[in-house]
């Protein structure tokens, strides 16, 4: 299956009024079993984050599909080699059901939010309840960086984005027109 694009708040000429309503609709949950549709979804969000390595995780409301699912990457390794499943998390349906620590703030950047960072505070420690890409109800805990690339994602899936925080906004200096233009009309 062909990667699909991926939704963006702007572009270089202003608001993508066409994506907006699809990056900020809450998401369906999914229903299990899988029938066939939800499988070409679950496909389509592999497939178009498998292809990237500019990305830490992607949320599938960034691709059009508004479905409570998203995929990461669970280690940090070779970023010469290809991306695999092996490299990478499916969580469908997934919840929060845990947290511990003090929140960590740091820059977060964002595929659908380009050239611009945001200080985001989140938990260093989330345990979730979720459903892999087989089907099989899964329980897992991921820390630190891992922790929040899932807290991002999931965002994603409740329509909030990094620039829905109050934290610092980053950007470089020649966007300066174009985020000026971005925040007035938004």
């Amino acid at each position: 299956m062909a990667p699909k694009r991926v939704l963006t708040l702007w572009n270089d000429e202003g608001l993508n009024n066409q994506d907006i309503p699809v990056l900020r609709k809450v998401s369906e949950e999914i229903a299990v079993p899988f029938d066939k549709e939800t499988k070409q979804q679950i496909q389509a969000l592999v497939d178009s984050f498998l292809c990237r390595d500019d990305a830490s995780g992607l949320a599938a409301p960034q691709i059009g599909i508004n479905k409570r699912m998203i995929i990461f990457r669970n280690k940090t390794g070779d970023s010469d080699k290809p991306l695999t499943m092996d490299d990478c998390d499916v969580l469908i349906n997934p919840r929060i059901t845990q947290t511990r620590g003090e929140k960590v703030t740091a820059a977060e950047g964002c595929l659908s939010c380009p050239d611009v960072q945001v200080d985001v505070s989140r938990f260093p420690e989330i345990k979730i309840r979720a459903v892999n890409e087989k089907g099989e109800k899964v329980s897992k805990r991921y820390l630190d960086w891992t922790a929040r690339v899932v807290q991002h994602e999931i965002d994603h899936l409740d329509g909030t984005l990094i620039v829905d925080y109050e934290g610092n906004l980053y950007y470089p200096k020649n966007k300066q027109a174009l985020i000026d233009k971005i925040f007035k009309e938004s």
